[in-house]
């Protein structure tokens, strides 16, 4: 899969570091539910969306972001060029707490097409009878038609961008989502029935 997506001629691009040393050169989309979302080079004009398992990624280095920052898989974790353990500094940051029995929390972000968004989350929600869990869902959880997204686990963190059907897995990563559409960013509990539901998550957003 990764073949056809080796780097070519970029001016600005991220890399991402295979662990069989193959280098890829693009734009890093997300970093979800285990899985590395890339936006390749195809040549020099062309581009191909690839997926990789994080285990087969060493490292992704972040062009222009925080001096050459770069996101480490053996750490899960962002470093800087002093090879500290640190998100890019000078980023902005929003605390707010995702109640679970709220469809979605205005997080007051704006985003632009494109950023890159870090997210720290804690805490654990109730989204059933006997079921509670941290921001990462429920294991093994099956595919139900009835929540926001449906094959991904029950009771996750998940944001939005504006009032659009574009949603996506946060999770318990902490490592760099960029985010496809610009707009504002809402956050909530993966669950098709809220009236039940206790708890909250804090999440802090570094934008």
């Amino acid at each position: 899969m990764a073949a056809c997506v080796l780097a070519g001629v970029a001016l600005q691009a991220d890399t991402l570091v295979l662990r069989d040393g193959r280098r890829v050169q693009g734009e890093l989309v997300a970093v979800r539910d285990g899985v590395i979302e890339f936006e390749g080079q195809r040549g020099i004009f062309g581009r191909e969306r690839v997926r990789f398992d994080r285990e087969d990624v060493l490292r992704i280095e972040l062009d222009g972001v925080g001096g050459g920052s770069r996101y480490d898989n053996d750490r899960n974790s962002t470093r800087d060029d002093r090879g500290t353990d640190t998100r890019p500094s000078g980023m902005r940051e929003r605390s707010v707490s995702v109640e679970a029995s709220q469809p979605w929390t205005d997080t007051g972000v704006n985003l632009r097409s494109g950023q890159a968004i870090y997210v720290e989350a804690a805490g654990r929600v109730r989204w059933g009878p006997g079921r509670q869990d941290g921001p990462a869902g429920e294991r093994n959880s099956p595919r139900n038609e009835g929540r926001p997204m449906p094959n991904r686990s029950a009771g996750a963190l998940i944001g939005r961008i504006g009032e659009g059907d574009g949603l996506f897995l946060i999770g318990d990563e902490t490592g760099p989502i960029r985010v496809r559409d610009g707009g504002r960013l809402y956050l909530g509990v993966n669950d098709d029935y809220l009236q039940d539901n206790s708890g909250s998550f804090r999440v802090t957003v570094y934008y």
